[in-house]
């Protein structure tokens, strides 16, 4: 359960480095020198200072000639202090993306932990490459989706785990080593999904796959009927590479589905590649019209009709999404939050109608919950899917007036509750508005990443999450 409302105020001061006064207002986060800002800009974290990484000398310098704490910051896309610990140093990644090398034959790639999805992407298209596995979105950097065992809407694929062939990592000594399943394999599982506890990912080896075209079908199903719909018509087909389903307000009962195919047919998208805009503003206007105008519920219809078109895109154009489409014009009043649950697939329908109901009743302006399938990841110490689950990513609008955190966490606790009540997780990349008893019980082999920490002596390497948790 939550905490005193005095011990959660003085967590958010802590986490934001904020006055008493200051918090009363909005956050302050001012992306400084020092300052480490997330993309919800709802917290901010004031380091010691912030190391850019350009050479592995830069890293090892920093673990060898100092004692004092340190973070890894890769795209900074975790939303509570994931990447930063306060009065620490942070290691900044973004600007080590090097390709080491590629292999087109055998389909596997080596880059620096800071590289982004999109610029490897560009990378391997002209070969007619593909990335296997990775989020929704290609702004992160894989260093950090490596951290946080990402997945995305891919089919039987899971956890990106399943496609991380080798990793380099560098100790809270300097000492940089290569961990795969077959050598330092308790290092290379703890790493992945790891949040940067036991070393630096500073580089990352792949498998990849062939890009090829594929068309987009939509369907709406009942809720009830879902999980046998996606058992018939989606799991196990050899044609199907993406999927996902929306439920939407105000019921959050009818899901509506978008399954993306190979195809032979003509492509409607002749791009290869997604250009990244300069700006959303159509995007972020519909967006504001949505979660604000009475009659937002018209514009979900239109774009759902949208979706009934044909569409035939190559794979590569529809993995380059930019994340920037679902941001606000501005964040001085509002911003736009995830949070991401995941339950047994028998336990769906019971699990999904109680989360329907509390969102019906819960004002938290909830704009739509996605669902995903993923296979089971029995490897990683913080797996969130001990076996094969549905995942249920909840995207909402919330006001950035840091008292209104006090409600927010409420309602996280409450709903975090809701998936241990029916054997399920949540994802950690989010607010760290879980207790350490609701961590430990979504997470109790952490115990086992807490016990590895200790023998390497990787205390030194921390982050907000891990002083959290005491991990």
């Amino acid at each position: 359960m939550l905490e005193t409302p005095t011990q959660r105020r003085s967590f958010l001061l802590g986490l934001s480095a904020l006055t008493a006064d200051q918090a009363l207002g909005f956050p302050v986060c001012s992306d400084s020198s020092k300052q480490v800002c997330n993309v919800t800009r709802l917290y901010s974290v004031q380091s010691e200072r912030v190391v850019p990484v350009q050479q592995l000398d830069d890293i090892q310098i920093v673990l060898k000639r100092s004692n004092q704490r340190v973070s890894i910051g890769d795209g900074r896309y975790s939303m509570g202090g994931q990447t930063a610990l306060l009065d620490g140093i942070q290691l900044d990644m973004r600007s080590y993306k090097q390709l080491l090398w590629l292999n087109i034959a055998e389909k596997t790639v080596r880059v620096q932990a800071g590289m982004r999805w999109n610029e490897l992407q560009r990378i391997i298209d002209p070969h007619d490459l593909s990335v296997q596995t990775m989020q929704s979105f290609a702004n992160f950097t894989i260093g950090g989706s490596v951290s946080v065992n990402c997945h995305g809407r891919y089919v039987g694929h899971g956890a990106i785990v399943h496609s991380i062939r080798s990793l380099q990592l560098v100790l809270a000594d300097g000492q940089a080593l290569e961990a795969n399943t077959t050598s330092n394999a308790a290092l290379f599982y703890a790493a992945i999904g790891g949040y940067g506890s036991v070393g630096i990912i500073t580089e990352v080896e792949l498998n990849l796959d062939d890009n090829f075209k594929i068309e987009r079908k939509s369907n709406r199903v009942s809720l009830m009927e879902y999980p046998d719909w996606f058992a018939s018509e989606i799991q196990g087909k050899q044609s199907v590479l993406l999927h996902n389903a929306d439920l939407t307000p105000s019921n959050f009962e009818s899901p509506f589905c978008v399954t993306w195919l190979k195809s032979q047919q003509t492509l409607t998208q002749l791009s290869r590649l997604q250009i990244p805009k300069k700006n959303y503003a159509i995007e972020s206007l519909g967006l504001w019209a949505l979660t604000e105008l009475p009659a937002g519920h018209r514009l979900r219809i239109l774009s759902q009709n949208q979706q009934d078109k044909t569409a035939v895109v190559w794979r590569n154009f529809e993995a380059g999404l930019d994340v920037k489409e679902l941001e606000p014009l501005t964040k001085q009043w509002n911003t736009y939050v995830l949070q991401e649950y995941f339950v047994p697939t028998k336990k769906f329908r019971v699990y999904a109608q109680a989360l329907s109901a509390m969102l019906q009743k819960a004002p938290n302006g909830t704009v739509n919950v996605s669902i995903r399938h993923s296979k089971a990841d029995s490897l990683t110490p913080l797996s969130w899917a001990n076996e094969d689950v549905f995942c249920f990513v909840v995207y909402y609008k919330q006001n950035m007036r840091v008292k209104n955190e006090i409600n927010v966490a409420l309602w996280t606790q409450a709903l975090i509750d809701l998936v241990l009540a029916h054997q399920g997780k949540y994802y950690l990349p989010y607010q760290l508005h879980a207790s350490k008893k609701q961590f430990e019980q979504a997470y109790p082999n952490s115990a086992i990443l807490k016990k590895l920490r200790q023998e390497l002596g990787a205390s030194r390497l921390s982050n907000s999450l891990l002083e959290r948790y005491n991990i």
